[in-house]
């Protein structure tokens, strides 16, 4: 049965179905619906939910959290983002699983609480310092943000790494008709390394982040890199539109795919073969699909379409690696690239 549901409370919601018991956040627009359902809610489904003092508090308590075992969440929006990538870095080095929930808004700076998704660069090029990866679901609905939610959580405790679930404010405010799924059985490795007492029935378990011998840091990102590489072999996800006999591409996630759409609609009324590639990875990024259906004889040209002055585009052209021409559509602090835009844009490079 479908019910009608918020994109940040359906967040949150899927979050504690997943089994999460642990929310450290701090309040920030326009995510601010996730931290009060949980509030309200995590309690009585024999959770904990802390308000903390910053940012910096509420990521470093998700890296207690998670080292002693628990499955744990915090959400917030861009420059709260920016705050915890300390954190982050920690845990990616630590090999502790979280769920990070980004609703993007609009920057640089503390920018306006308008939708955006500026935050593409932070997101999939890891963001902190240091050699390390996120994996990135970016959701073009609520159903998909309550899917992606619940499936992160298994995510990150397969391959012990924080997973993040990047949307635009736009996805965190409106409604939609959903239904409750189970997310795709996965066999969870038990959490051996936890920090949790040991009775003295096995050794001391240490969580760390600091390597200082050379030798000893390099062979921890090689182990973090193979494990990298792996989920880029297993995990990569995308859907396509009206594109197997396209020849002009749109490429885009989120709200701006839904755009797309639309744009692809309009075209395919006036004859143009219009179509749509949506990564549904970020991180990791589907080029190798992208490039073959870049290459398809039929295809002469490549739009990315984005709520910023251009991030993702890094990544469709090395996909496309030259074999098409690639432009942009891209609107930022808040503005879409309406389907109008796209449609104009394509005409003219059909022309």
């Amino acid at each position: 049965m479908k019910e009608l549901w918020k994109g940040n409370e359906a967040v949150a919601e899927a979050a504690m179905r997943a089994g999460c018991r642990y929310f450290f956040g701090y309040p920030i627009t326009p995510q601010n619906e996730i931290p009060e359902y949980l509030a309200k809610h995590m309690p009585a489904r024999g959770g904990v939910f802390v308000q903390a003092e910053s940012e910096i508090a509420a990521i470093n308590m998700i890296y207690g959290a998670s080292g002693a075992g628990a499955r744990v969440m915090t959400s917030s929006s861009s420059p709260g983002i920016s705050l915890k990538q300390e954190g982050i870095t920690y845990l990616a080095c630590a090999e502790l699983p979280a769920v990070i929930v980004n609703m993007m808004r609009g920057g640089p700076g503390l920018g306006n609480i308008a939708p955006s998704q500026a935050d593409y660069y932070q997101a999939t090029r890891g963001g902190g310092n240091g050699d390390y990866r996120t994996i990135v679901l970016a959701p073009a609905s609520i159903q998909e943000a309550a899917d992606f939610t619940q499936e992160a959580f298994d995510l990150a405790d397969v391959y012990r790494m924080p997973v993040i679930v990047l949307a635009d404010g736009t996805i965190g405010q409106m409604m939609e008709a959903i239904e409750w799924r189970t997310p795709p059985r996965r066999e969870l490795p038990a959490k051996e390394w936890a920090t949790n007492g040991h009775r003295g029935e096995r050794p001391h378990n240490i969580i760390n982040s600091l390597f200082l011998d050379v030798a000893d840091c390099e062979e921890q990102n090689c182990r973090l890199q193979e494990r990298y590489e792996l989920i880029a072999e297993r995990e990569t996800r995308y859907e396509e539109y009206m594109a197997e006999d396209a020849e002009v591409l749109f490429v885009a996630y989120g709200t701006s795919a839904r755009l797309a759409r639309a744009a692809v609609l309009k075209l395919r009324a006036q004859g143009v073969k219009a179509g749509l590639f949506r990564p549904i990875t970020l991180w990791p990024f589907p080029e190798v699909a992208l490039h073959a259906r870049a290459a398809m004889p039929s295809m002469k040209a490549v739009i990315a379409a984005e709520m910023s002055t251009g991030q993702m585009i890094d990544d469709v052209k090395l996909a496309v690696n030259g074999i098409r021409p690639v432009y942009l559509v891209g609107r930022s602090g808040g503005a879409m690239p309406m389907p109008m835009e796209l449609v104009e844009l394509a005409l003219e490079v059909l022309a």
